[in-house]
């Protein structure tokens, strides 16, 4: 595994923001929280301030930028100044600086690659840097939700994040996880990768009534399915520490359980080979007769 002992991270994605989910989360040695601006409706940092002003000393906290309130909903921006002013926000409401500001999914706005997307996508990353060096964050990142349409916009000269935040786990895709490979080794070999939405969303879905991601384990006694599945997301694709969202303490501490799990690297490659196979015959089957 790359950098640090993995760590599992509080995501406040779907999250009600209660301080007994913050002081549960202490008690199970959970001191990583992750929000962004716009979750709950744009108001979490306010929230998390309100309800817990005195535990947030107590978390390493990182926040995303990159949405924003707009006429018709939320909207997307990779705006210098409205950045800017998103990190400024951040640092007011939480009532202290972010350890960590994330450029939340910057290939919403950079749909194809092409050179002025490059330099809107440096822009951008030169604009986090420059709030981290003046302060307002200790660091800053990217989190992609789809990091293939990055790989042919970042170059020697784009500014190098301190981390990464990809997908993760056993539902994503052979090329997501083959383009964050490539993302990370090239745009930040030596930072945090982080990975987000083990589950897909919900760990309740059917896919997992038909999956035994045990088999992933060199001890398959040792962990419950659900427990298998986060851990065997530290490797797809090799990250550090994992974003999980929940507002039941149970599930939280069953997932913090399952670090003792000891994942077989091996199965792991042969599963990625056949998801690349199964990935390949999918694009050369021939279309259907209409």
């Amino acid at each position: 595994m790359r950098g640090a002992v993995s760590r599992v991270v509080l995501g406040l994605h779907r999250s009600r923001h209660e301080r007994r989910l913050l002081t549960g989360a202490l008690d199970l040695g959970v001191t990583a929280l992750d929000t962004s601006t716009n979750y709950l409706d744009f108001r979490s940092h306010q929230i998390l301030a309100r309800t817990a002003r005195d535990l947030l000393p107590k978390f390493t906290l990182s926040t995303k930028v990159g949405y924003f309130p707009g006429p018709d909903g939320t909207e997307h921006s990779l705006d210098p100044v409205r950045l800017h002013a998103a990190v400024e926000q951040a640092a007011k409401d939480l009532g202290r600086e972010p350890d960590l500001v994330f450029l939340h999914n910057p290939e919403h706005s950079l749909p194809e690659t092409v050179p002025r997307y490059h330099d809107l996508l440096a822009q951008a990353c030169a604009t986090l840097d420059a709030a981290s060096a003046k302060g307002l964050c200790a660091a800053w990142g990217v989190a992609s939700w789809d990091p293939t349409p990055l790989l042919n916009l970042i170059d020697t000269t784009t500014p190098r994040p301190a981390a990464l935040m990809v997908r993760a786990g056993l539902l994503v895709g052979a090329r997501t996880l083959d383009a964050a490979d490539t993302l990370t080794k090239a745009w930040c070999p030596d930072g945090g990768v982080w990975g987000m939405s083990p589950f897909g969303g919900s760990t309740s879905a059917p896919v997992w009534a038909r999956i035994d991601p045990r088999f992933f384990l060199r001890d398959s006694s040792l962990l419950s399915r659900v427990q298998a599945a986060f851990r065997a997301a530290y490797h797809l694709p090799e990250v550090d520490s994992v974003a999980v969202g929940t507002d039941e303490l149970a599930h939280l501490g069953e997932l913090v359980g399952a670090l003792v799990g000891e994942v077989d690297e091996r199965t792991v490659q042969e599963y990625r080979s056949l998801l690349r196979d199964q990935t390949a015959r999918a694009v050369s089957l021939p279309e259907a007769p209409r």
